[in-house]
């Protein structure tokens, strides 16, 4: 089986060359659909344009990166089996993962509305998530009220 020389990660990821961000570039990728970039470039460039429709004092690119800060989750809840039963552990989320569970979130709960272009979608999302109201801020808020109703098992953190 050959070996993969190159991979999107972190380390070859180079910025989007519209907003010089390595956030837009992660985001953009992560709203690819069966490697059709550039349909999920037209997506995301037509978000920023609703945005900027919408929100006149504040740029496009700070309302996205604002929004994304928004829905990024400091505690989630690991499963950890300790004897014979399974505890839900409340634990502190690294950077990378906390960033990648913000975009899964946004990019699900986008998808999630019908009825409208996908564009139109992601832009409604993210100006929810900027005013810190939305489908993705919810699933971050659920998944702080789990971890603050599973606290008392936070000694059997690994």
């Amino acid at each position: 089986m050959a070996f993969k020389k190159f991979t999107a990660s972190h380390s070859h990821m180079k910025p989007d060359p519209k907003y010089h961000s390595d956030l837009v570039q992660k985001f953009i990728n992560c709203i690819m659909i069966q490697g059709k970039k550039s349909v999920a470039n037209r997506v995301f460039d037509g978000a920023m344009d609703i945005i900027a429709k919408k929100v006149k004092d504040v740029p496009a690119i700070d309302v996205f990166t604002q929004a994304v800060e928004n829905v990024k989750p400091y505690i989630e809840v690991r499963s950890k089996r300790v004897g014979g039963a399974t505890y839900q552990v409340p634990m502190q989320v690294n950077q990378r993962r906390r960033l990648s569970l913000a975009i899964r979130w946004i990019r699900a709960a986008s998808r999630e509305k019908k009825g409208k272009p996908m564009a139109d979608r992601l832009a409604d999302e993210l100006l929810a998530a900027y005013k810190k109201e939305g489908a993705a801020i919810q699933t971050r808020e659920n998944v702080h009220r789990m971890a603050e109703a599973n606290k008392a098992f936070a000694h059997f953190a690994w």
